[in-house]
């Protein structure tokens, strides 16, 4: 019986998981509100259905376990369900499509932990439990304290010296010297460091868009992605990178800048690569090598691509089932790789759904950019939008072996404190400005209407 169970399971969460995703793009075209939060209701019943799915498998397929998997699939539905509707009643302007999409997220993320690494899955929920008590008070603060545009040296400082860090009290791990360790916590100073980074272009960028300003923006930019390489994530190098040649793009208008950056960065990266391959770039070489040809060394470098791509095509369309795949085989799968593991586990068209629930969030975030008027928060948007969605593009890319890998992780769904923190605190922030730009729309609607009102009456006493 309990087999028969979860085989239905299977096919049952990759059809909530279609009509989710469907859900996320048909969203827009609805015109009512009330059209609207009837299918976000609907969305939060497919979430509940695949979660419940799931981890009824991970039960039934461990029973000596079972006890402290209900527990925690409790727990998970207890703070799931907090968010998702307490959210949007502390912030009514906020969007709950984000809310939402945030949510399902972490409840991938959280199931297949649970899969692979018990221990690892209570870890991050805690972490990712924490960050929401804690940051959701962001939008709040945002809307009360409307002077965040003035610090911008004071980001790009504290940029700079947050990632000069690691050499100070860093460690080094695959290959890049890019993690610092306080009392026991390990983390990774260039996630957090990202988003004072898009605060600093923005802010900026907001004062003004002369050539003066662009070059000393250019000079704190070089620093950050300079320290990042010396790090030798070139990873996050390259993040930082795409962040500031697209919101310099987008915060002056001027494309003449994007190509120059464009040209600039390509000589820089070849003279870096000249100068200083066999001290920053050997491991970079191995990636660039394995991503080539991963098959000429399939027991060596090659070992975890390989892997990679077998655990994809082993698990065809519709998956080998939660729990019936074999993804303890591919190296560093709880965190860069465990895109391969929900692949080969939940098939390939529910992989896919979750790339497009991803590029939903991408489409959330230039939608709300779109919609401000306040300039700092327009290219703030647009900044976490690129953030968001080339991390993503990295990270799948990688694993897919459609790049090289570069040891980035999916945003939420990845194993990684600094990661599932910094992604949370970039939600909240993209919730605060879509408060605050839907809350200035409700007033001067609401101006509109009162003028409108009021010549409307003084005509009628004067006919």
């Amino acid at each position: 019986m309990a087999s028969v169970i979860i085989n239905v399971s299977k096919y049952i969460i990759i059809i909530l998981m279609l009509l989710y995703t469907l859900s996320c793009f048909t969203i827009f075209k609805q015109e009512s509100d009330a059209s609207k939060a009837f299918h976000l209701n609907r969305q939060i019943v497919y979430v509940f259905l695949m979660h419940f799915l799931s981890y009824l498998t991970l039960a039934l397929s461990n029973p000596d376990e079972m006890k402290s998997i209900v527990i925690f699939y409790g727990a998970q539905i207890l703070i799931a369900t907090l968010y998702m509707y307490l959210y949007h009643y502390m912030y009514p302007y906020s969007s709950r499509l984000l809310t939402n999409n945030m949510s399902l997220l972490l409840l991938i993320g959280y199931t297949m932990l649970t899969r692979l690494d018990f221990s690892l899955a209570k870890k991050q929920f805690v972490l990712a439990t924490t960050a929401l008590l804690l940051f959701s008070i962001v939008p709040y603060i945002m809307v009360k304290y409307k002077n965040l545009r003035n610090y911008g040296i004071f980001y790009g400082i504290m940029g700079i010296l947050a990632l000069s860090s690691v050499f100070v009290i860093g460690v080094e791990q695959y290959g890049s010297r890019n993690w610092i360790k306080l009392f026991g916590i390990t983390l990774q100073p260039s996630e957090f460091v990202k988003i004072l980074f898009a605060f600093f272009i923005a802010s900026m960028l907001s004062k003004s868009r002369s050539f003066k300003q662009v070059m000393i923006t250019t000079g704190f930019a070089a620093i950050h992605t300079g320290i990042l390489v010396l790090e030798k994530d070139l990873g996050g190098a390259l993040i930082f990178f795409v962040i500031f040649i697209c919101m310099i793009y987008i915060g002056t208008g001027k494309i003449t800048y994007l190509l120059v950056y464009i040209a600039g960065g390509t000589v820089m990266a070849a003279l870096a690569f000249m100068l200083f391959k066999d001290r920053l770039f050997n491991h970079v070489m191995v990636r660039v090598n394995v991503w080539k040809d991963p098959w000429a060394d399939i027991r060596g470098d090659g070992y975890q691509i390989t892997q990679s791509l077998f655990a994809i095509g082993s698990g065809g369309y519709f998956g080998t089932g939660l729990t019936k795949g074999y993804p303890e085989l591919i190296p560093v799968r709880e965190s860069d790789f465990i895109f391969s593991a929900i692949a080969e586990e939940f098939g390939v068209l529910f992989a896919l759904a979750l790339i497009l629930v991803c590029f939903s969030c991408f489409i959330c975030f230039v939608n709300i950019a779109l919609k401000v008027r306040n300039r700092f928060y327009k290219t703030l948007a647009f900044g976490f939008a690129i953030c968001y969605i080339f991390q993503t593009f990295l990270s799948i890319g990688g694993v897919t072996k459609f790049i090289p890998s570069t040891g980035v992780t999916i945003p939420m769904v990845s194993y990684g404190g600094s990661s599932v923190i910094s992604s949370v605190i970039m939600f909240a922030i993209m919730q605060g400005i879509c408060t605050i730009e839907n809350k200035e729309a409700k007033k001067i609607e609401e101006e509109r209407r009162n003028i409108e009102e009021t010549a409307t009456q003084k005509t009628k006493e004067i006919e």
